[in-house]
């Protein structure tokens, strides 16, 4: 693709201009955006045929391979274990017997399929960069809502500088879509925005929008709406990720040489965990995730999937084939499309685009949930947004691998419940024997009653089939990073034992205790409860007592309870059970220190739960840390703009210009002033606005000068 270098913003950091006509003057300041440049981004109708795009190909020989093994592989496991269910059952069936047989084989089937799609990555092809980079024009956008500016802006300061490293200074753009409505954050935005600015070797523009309307889809849209004819190649990322600059070159350069190429996905790898909860997440995504995602890659060839940050898409076909709507409805089930990245992927897959998972490329990272509540948080939106897609799995022109990728997406959540009432089947089972025939109740310890035809012995080999493939791939995973340098960047290979039993540990009883809230997120949501929108917990705290026990006391009583009643009734089945009791017992202690930061530290100076990004910081990382400590906004950015006027200067320049609004609306705007007029201060004018007024404040420049005016 031949296209014009982009134009850099008429004064840069490089440039700042003529000086100042007087000391006083703040210096001049580069506008905030770039000028327009509109790309057509229609609406899809989900029932219509799709926009037209490349010549979809045939899957090739070594995709085909993979499907066979991670599917075919799946229903040889699933057909096997529902067999051996039914010889366990023997020939005289009970209606609670087959709710357990069907709960049972999806199970299996569900922890046979992540055995199968991770062996599928055997037959995986390695993904090549191209000697020609290219000439597309590129754009960084990272949506914020809400997020710590510093931090975030310290992650696109050293993607800046890496990328003008990797030779795109002249063809790349970073863009910040910002979606924050507190007032409390937009001085720091700004102010960040502008320290960013100031150091970045390559043009920086930021946007605020005043309408969020659909969220961060909707934010993305409007920018490809009003300057998506100025870039070819976008790279999305979240306000904790961030790619290397080399990886952003690499992925350009293969979506040029490819014209039917969409999407390129990468596998960002969870960094700067300083909690126990987010380090065994952390430790577990750096060693089983990429021979999981590399599965994935295998079977899902040219129709991968987006997971909605750290990849780079083709501008182009994503506004021909990627307009979202509103669902008829209200929510939970319509309103904005919420895991609008599964919906992306398979509407450029649906007209032909190629969409792939490029597993080679590792230098790929974002932050992980610091404490098991913040976790439950962020999976409420997803399960939501998850439950949406089973309206929209059927429609028209989608491909049965986008459907497939729905329908994992769908099961993720939805095993809770199965799990939950595959126990609660089991254990009327074992009640109906023992209320009604006592007499075939075994004396010996097993996981059901003994009927006249239940073979406990087959039992117990499910069991240990089912816990195999359970833990083989986290076993399979470990053993490579043996054979690998990996183990040796991670402290040698008994640290990394010991750190993989510590997380099978942690993950045993946190599991039980996921599975009851997501269960109670399901239950939500059919309810009709929305999840609503709330800012992401980066740096999370310990959370004290009086909130432990509010959130878990259910989980506890719940554990207690089955204790009692199978101590008395089962006893034999507590041997089996004991895993899930003691997590639902332990919640509130798992929940409350495994959000310590103190234990983290401990942890990881005990060489347990290290990965080689910790050991070895990769240069994005680190220097974003340091970049973030010179871009950080003051702690009251709000009070910064009006005793500093090259601070207001900057941050006036970031504002989109005032629309003509009726009187009603400018209600705040009218209040401020009048309360500024009536305060000594500039700290007593902040204490008599309210919300609205101190977004109206710092949304006009204007008003801006008169409470700067103030005394302090």
């Amino acid at each position: 693709m031949d296209s014009a270098p982009l134009q850099p913003p008429p004064v840069t950091a490089a440039d700042p201009g003529p000086p100042p006509a007087a000391a006083a003057d703040p210096p001049a300041q580069p506008p905030a955006v770039p000028p327009e440049s509109p790309l057509a981004m229609p609406v899809q109708d989900f029932r219509a045929a799709p926009p037209p795009g490349p010549a979809r190909q045939p899957a090739t020989p070594d995709v085909r391979a993979a499907r066979l093994i991670a599917f075919g592989g799946t229903a040889v496991v699933t057909a096997l274990g529902c067999w051996q269910m039914l010889l366990v059952f023997g020939d005289r069936i009970q209606p609670l017997q087959y709710a357990l047989l069907g709960l049972f084989t999806l199970t299996f089937a569900w922890v046979g399929f992540s055995f199968c799609s991770m062996l599928a990555g055997l037959v995986a092809r390695q993904p090549q960069t191209p000697a020609d980079p290219g000439d597309a024009r590129v754009a960084v956008v990272m949506p914020v809502y809400h997020e710590d500016a510093g931090d975030s802006m310290g992650l696109l300061a050293a993607l800046a500088d890496e990328m003008a490293a990797a030779g795109l200074a002249g063809r790349a753009e970073i863009f910040v879509l910002s979606d924050s409505r507190d007032p409390a954050f937009f001085a720091g935005e700004t102010l960040a925005v502008a320290a960013l600015r100031a150091a970045a070797p390559i043009p920086v523009w930021y946007r605020r929008r005043t309408d969020n309307a659909g969220r961060k889809a909707g934010n993305i849209a409007e920018f490809v709406r009003r300057w998506g004819g100025r870039y070819d190649q976008m790279v999305v990322l979240d306000a904790d990720s961030v790619v290397s600059g080399q990886v952003v070159a690499a992925m350009s350069a293969r979506m040029a040489a490819d014209p039917a190429l969409a999407l390129i996905q990468t596998i960002p790898m969870l960094t700067g965990g300083q909690t126990i909860f987010s380090r065994v997440i952390q430790f577990a995504g750096r060693f089983y995730g990429p021979p999981t995602a590399r599965g994935v890659a295998a079977w899902s060839g040219d129709n991968g999937n987006f997971w909605g940050h750290n990849a780079m898409i083709r501008v182009p076909a994503f506004a021909a084939c990627c307009g979202l709507p509103e669902l008829p409805g209200k929510a939970p089930w319509g309103g904005t499309v919420l895991s609008h990245d599964f919906v992306e992927a398979a509407l450029l897959a649906r007209a032909g685009w190629k969409v792939r998972l490029d597993w080679d490329l590792r230098a790929s990272f974002e932050g992980s949930p610091p404490t098991l509540l913040d976790m439950a948080v962020r999976e409420r939106r997803w399960a939501q947004g998850n439950l949406q897609h089973l309206r929209l799995i059927g429609a028209r022109g989608f491909t049965w691998v986008s459907r497939a990728h729905f329908a994992i997406g769908v099961l993720g959540f939805v095993m809770s419940p199965v799990w939950l009432a595959m126990i609660l089947v089991g254990m009327a089972l074992t009640a109906n024997v023992i209320l009604s025939q006592p007499q075939y109740f075994p004396s010996t310890f097993q996981l059901f009653p003994d009927w006249p035809t239940f073979d406990a012995a087959r039992m117990k080999w499910l069991f240990a089939a089912a816990m195999t493939l359970l833990l083989l791939p986290k076993a399979i995973a470990i053993f490579r990073s043996w054979r690998r340098p990996l183990a040796a960047a991670s402290g040698g290979r008994s640290r990394v034992l010991l750190s993989a039993v510590f997380e099978t540990v942690m993950s045993a009883l946190i599991a039980p205790v996921q599975m009851l809230i997501q269960t109670r997120q399901i239950l939500e949501i059919l309810q009709g409860r929305n999840s609503g929108w709330e800012s992401q917990v980066r740096k999370g705290s310990m959370p004290p007592w009086p909130l432990v026990l509010r959130r878990h006391w259910m989980h506890v009583a719940a554990g207690l309870v089955t204790l009692a009643i199978l101590a008395v009734l089962s006893p034999g089945q507590l041997i089996w059970l004991s895993p899930i009791l003691a997590g639902l017992i332990l919640a509130p202690l798992t929940s409350r220190w495994s959000a310590s930061a103190v234990l983290g530290r401990w942890a990881r100076l005990a060489g347990l739960l290290v990965t080689p990004e910790e050991r070895s910081v990769p240069p994005v990382l680190s220097a974003a840390v340091a970049h973030a400590r010179r871009v950080r906004p003051p702690a009251d950015a709000t009070l910064a703009l009006a005793r500093d006027p090259a601070a207001r200067a900057a941050h006036t320049a970031l504002l989109p210009p005032l629309p003509d609004r009726p009187a009603a609306e400018r209600l705040p705007a009218i209040a401020a002033a009048a309360k500024i007029g009536a305060a000594t201060s500039q700290r007593q004018a902040l204490e008599f606005l309210d919300r609205a007024e101190r977004a109206a404040l710092l949304t006009d420049p204007a008003l801006l000068d008169r409470w700067a005016a103030l005394p302090e």
